[in-house]
């Protein structure tokens, strides 16, 4: 139901499973593995898989920490998507990929749930985008010494709050990645 006008098509975005930046995420190989079972499955149904990639001070285009993680490998003709900001919309060729892919909705999983993941998702949907997060493909690193809540609870409050998202013309939501269709007919 998205408000953009000839996307009727579905993509899956894997957001930042960087090896630096998942290296000690919360459920890191659960949720690597839930992600690896999600590309291949979109794959397998001509999905398009659209890769984000974060480049920082710590994560230097070229080196090991800014590879994505080795469980996870994107193919030649899948787009990867370099950025510096949380939105991977903001100031990246994310919006003239999807057009070109005719994507109008989005399945979004990823790292880090409270920074990137959670931008691109109010991004995309702000941006007439139809965007559902896989409640259980999605993870971030323990800030509590930031004053921020554990992990587990960033998670659920993340998905609780995703849950229940809505605006005018466009969906939002959560399924866990068992639950995820991507198959029009099985929506």
């Amino acid at each position: 139901m998205t408000t953009l006008e000839n996307r009727p098509n579905t993509a899956l975005l894997v957001i930042d499973v960087q090896v630096g930046v998942v290296a000690e995420a919360y459920e890191r190989d659960k949720v690597v593995a839930n992600i690896a079972g999600l590309v291949e499955r979109a794959r397998e149904d001509g999905v398009p898989v659209v890769w984000v990639r974060h480049s920082a001070e710590h994560l230097v285009p070229g080196s090991e920490d800014w590879q994505i993680v080795p469980e996870l490998e994107p193919r030649d003709a899948e787009p990867v998507v370099g950025k510096q900001y949380g939105d991977a919309f903001e100031d990246t060729t994310l919006e003239t990929v999807l057009a070109g892919l005719g994507a109008g909705k989005l399945i979004v999983t990823g790292a880090e749930t409270d920074a990137c993941v959670r931008s691109t998702l109010h991004g995309a949907f702000t941006r007439g985008y139809d965007a559902q997060l896989v409640s259980d493909a999605h993870t971030t690193n323990d800030g509590t010494s930031w004053g921020a809540p554990s992990p587990e609870l960033v998670i659920a409050h993340t998905n609780l709050y995703w849950t229940y998202q809505s605006a005018p013309g466009r969906t939002a939501g959560t399924a866990a990645a068992a639950d995820v269709r991507f198959r029009a007919q099985d929506s």
